[in-house]
């Protein structure tokens, strides 16, 4: 037995009180007050299991970055050779050929018109890339980004998301960025007129409540983009790689972005990894000259390792047909669940592409005190009465879409199955409707819950 093995084995049952005493207690008081506080014991595919032996399906996905499955087994073996082969790795005055070949292939998936690849580390790191670099290429002062998106919490990145739950106690955040109506292509173009926005970022599907866009929109803002020379900016940080069915989201609009920033499953799960991509055009208005060179880099973004799980996750893609899977059986979820909107009252719709996917809830049209009371305690506390007994009951782990939004939202591994989906909706159908009728305990439950969850106020004190 080996060092590592053994300290997992007569430490690992300490892993709530241990990150509560190190990291963060309120996150374990979170869990223990919703009743998710298990003990992880292994993961495999779609699936985790507890200590206990007890499997979970996960449509959690970590947050969207085990596409390719979680531990899986041909990316675990390339990052095994890799750490065998003791290469020289990050020698940073000198190349290697493994980021190149990434890139290559990065490349070899995305439009014509992006034609260079920066690594980074994570999400918020692509996006704090792209703003950046997209200022000093156009040498506009301004971003645009979208209300109700989610872009990172760096602070760049924090800046150009809308979510008041992440930006209210962190200002003043930076200057020069605005937020415009979703699907308004009128205030859009008000904005771009005055021809000094460097660029207008959008997540294709946003991930807080699953928001799909118009027809037309992101034609429409892309044409704007090109007539007020404003870089066009798509964040694939969660859609992409075969999240929603293509290889990336923007692949259903036939876009041609200036900018995308990516992520998450490119990890395959094991070591973070991300990349800005870009047209030659942004690449040349930073990176212009041999003093230049080395404007923009992240230390450890084209390490070995990084390299390597990006190189096995799209592999693994490819050769599992898994891009192919999720349409397939994204449009079989969907098919499975939208008469809920007409079985149940408190159910406002079911949408999704691909395997990212949600349901919306709604105060019943008769009205409800119970739902009133529920919404005034905590906006969108209702969807926890569906969140809570799928992972209680039903040993599913899912997701509120978001602060304040009535939303479930799944965004599972692309190796699930049609069983895992016949799991997924028949214990969803009896939470539902369990939920609708709220019955005093869960409602007590779901009161107690947001009552532990208030902020308890404290100042730091002044030396």
């Amino acid at each position: 037995m080996g060092w590592l093995t053994q300290l997992v084995e007569e430490r690992g049952a300490e892993a709530l009180d241990l990150h509560a005493q190190t990291i963060n207690p309120q996150f374990v008081r979170l869990l223990r007050t919703i009743g998710f506080d298990r003990r992880w014991a292994r993961a495999e595919g779609a699936y985790l299991w507890d200590s206990d032996g007890n499997r979970y399906l996960d449509v959690l996905g970590g947050f969207g970055m085990f596409n390719v499955g979680r531990n899986n087994p041909r990316v675990r073996e390339a990052l095994i050779e890799a750490l065998e082969l003791d290469r020289p790795g990050s020698v940073q005055l000198g190349v290697d050929s493994l980021p190149a070949l990434l890139a290559e292939e990065l490349l070899r998936l995305a439009p014509a018109r992006v034609e260079r690849v920066l690594f980074t580390s994570s999400g918020a790191e692509s996006v704090e890339a792209a703003i950046k670099l997209g200022r000093a290429a156009t040498g506009r002062p301004r971003v645009l980004s979208l209300e109700h998106g989610f872009h990172g919490l760096t602070l760049g990145a924090l800046s150009a998301t809308s979510a008041s739950e992440f930006t209210s106690r962190f200002g003043p955040l930076l200057p020069g960025f605005e937020k415009v109506p979703w699907d308004d292509l009128s205030a859009l173009e008000d904005k771009l007129r005055a021809e000094d926005v460097a660029l207008f970022i959008v997540e294709p599907v946003q991930g807080k409540g699953v928001k799909i866009p118009a027809p037309g929109y992101l034609e429409g803002v892309q044409q704007l983009c090109r007539r007020y020379g404003t870089l066009f900016c798509v964040d694939e940080v969660q859609t992409g790689f075969g999240r929603t069915g293509r290889m990336f989201a923007f692949e259903h609009w036939g876009l041609e972005p200036d900018l995308v920033t990516v992520a998450k499953s490119l990890s395959g799960g094991y070591v973070p990894v991300g990349a800005l991509l870009m047209s030659r055009e942004v690449y040349d208005g930073v990176f212009d000259s041999l003093p230049n060179a080395v404007s923009h880099g992240s230390t450890f973004a084209p390490n070995d390792l990084a390299m390597v799980a990006g190189l096995a996750s799209l592999r693994e893609l490819r050769e599992q047909g898994l891009v192919e899977r999720s349409a397939r059986l994204g449009e079989l979820l969907l098919e499975r669940t939208r008469g809920f909107a007409d079985r149940f009252e408190v159910v406002r719709d079911v949408r999704g592409l691909g395997l990212m996917w949600a349901i919306e809830f709604q105060e019943p049209p008769g009205g409800s005190r119970t739902w009133k009371l529920l919404e005034r305690i905590q906006p969108g506390l209702f969807s926890q009465l569906v969140v809570v007994p799928l992972f209680r009951d039903h040993r599913i782990l899912s997701q509120v879409a978001g602060h304040g939004l009535n939303v479930l939202k799944a965004i599972p591994p692309l190796v699930v199955t049609e069983e895992d989906l016949d799991w997924f909706v028949s214990a969803l159908e009896e939470t539902v409707a369990g939920a609708e009728k709220m019955p005093r305990a869960l409602v007590r439950f779901a009161l107690q819950a947001a009552r532990a969850g208030r902020p308890q106020r404290r100042r730091l004190a002044r030396a």
